[in-house]
């Protein structure tokens, strides 16, 4: 694959029994990559919707998301100016934007989502508390936050500190190590980093 072809920069993710999602061909070989953001976003009803991504990265999630749950509309936010001018170009769909900015100072006005979503970027953030701060800023009343990520072994109790503390009602939580393992095994990519990271977390929090 072509690096300019390189939309997804998350982990994988399978289930057992498969899950078997169904995709269009040209999704086919991003399958793996494509079911953790299908398991992080279909956990409440995105239809219709006003959803913000933070951290889009290469935006394939974003465009898979925008193809096949029909939000209203779809901001991804990134920090990576070149990323952003990447996604602008790769992915044109109707309801779907994408903007340069900071993660812990997001440049919306409070209450303009309806949901929050967040795919293994968060560990990037210097001030992970304040990230949490502004997502609860920015949702309405009721809004979610759809969250997973990745933690060193010795930096998990602080990041659940983190989220406990958060103004967010926490509504759900999984650990998918499994099947994170299991897509890895699957696609034979970064086996190498899988003992030295603590199992990912999927998650959902509410505002109010």
């Amino acid at each position: 694959m072509a690096s300019d072809e390189l939309v997804f920069m998350n982990w994988a993710y399978e289930e057992d029994p498969p899950m078997a999602l169904p995709l269009e061909p040209s999704d086919e070989h991003n399958r793996f990559f494509i079911q953790l953001y299908s398991c992080v976003a279909t956990q409440v009803d995105l239809t219709g919707k006003r959803v913000l991504e933070v951290g889009c990265g290469h935006g394939g999630g974003a465009s898979y998301l925008v193809r096949t749950l029909h939000p209203a509309s779809y901001t991804g936010l990134d920090l990576n100016s070149a990323g952003i001018d990447f996604c602008r170009k790769r992915h044109e769909l109707p309801g779907l934007d994408f903007v340069q900015g900071n993660a812990e100072d997001l440049p919306f006005a409070a209450e303009s989502f309806d949901t929050v979503i967040n795919v293994e970027s968060s560990h990037l953030y210097a001030r992970f508390p304040r990230f949490l701060a502004e997502v609860a800023r920015v949702l309405r009343p009721g809004g979610y936050f759809l969250y997973t990520d990745v933690r060193k072994r010795d930096l998990v109790a602080g990041w659940e500190a983190a989220l406990a503390e958060a103004p967010l009602r926490q509504i759900s939580e999984k650990v998918i190590d499994e099947e994170v393992m299991r897509g890895l095994e699957k696609t034979q990519r970064m086996m190498g980093l899988v003992s030295h990271r603590a199992p990912p977390v999927l998650g959902a929090l509410r505002d109010g």
